[in-house]
């Protein structure tokens, strides 16, 4: 069978101003609904190791491997990340609540928030947690500003895989371990 691919053209419907988005409020309650699983992003710069807990990761395709990261402009790491251009999404596992849980800013001294794990390092040189379900190491190939965050598209360059059988998830402002 021969197959090939066309292009298509999609008309998006014009802006209704009369549709507004909901208040900040009801957004973060219904958010709060929406279970994600846990990851500790870790970049290098010049000031050394960074890092913070996100749940706003996904893929977005595997021809380039790629994933999205959305991060707060307002977070100690986005320096560091936007000047390394790098990143690693560790995806932790019930054994790695409370490093999260320091991550996410419970810590605000970066070396703190490193101690009593164990890093390694793959492609780019961001921290790897020994241990987490999987790593994926990234480099930073494009990014959009919206609101408070931008969202960075990461190529995947490198990937460590553990044998982990449980995930943690953040579901109802708590995390929560998954197992298999």
């Amino acid at each position: 069978m021969n197959m090939t691919a066309s292009a298509v053209s999609v008309t998006i419907p014009a802006f209704d101003p009369a549709v507004t988005a909901v208040d900040s409020k009801a957004y973060r309650s219904g958010m709060a609904r929406l279970p994600a699983g846990v990851n500790i992003i870790t970049s290098t710069g010049p000031a050394g190791w960074c890092g913070f807990t996100a749940s706003a990761v996904c893929s977005v395709t595997d021809d380039p491997p790629t994933l999205l990261v959305c991060m707060n402009r307002n977070s100690q790491s986005y320096d560091s990340i936007r000047q390394s251009g790098v990143l690693c999404v560790n995806t932790v596992s019930t054994e790695h609540e409370e490093l999260s849980k320091r991550f996410a800013g419970s810590v605000k001294d970066m070396k703190q928030r490193f101690a009593g794990a164990e890093w390694t390092t793959l492609s780019t040189g961001a921290p790897v947690l020994v241990g987490a379900n999987v790593a994926f190491d990234c480099r930073i190939v494009s990014e959009v500003k919206i609101g408070t965050h931008d969202a960075l598209f990461c190529e995947v360059v490198a990937v460590s895989e553990a044998g982990a059988c449980t995930g943690l998830v953040y579901f109802g402002r708590q995390f929560h371990n998954v197992a298999v």
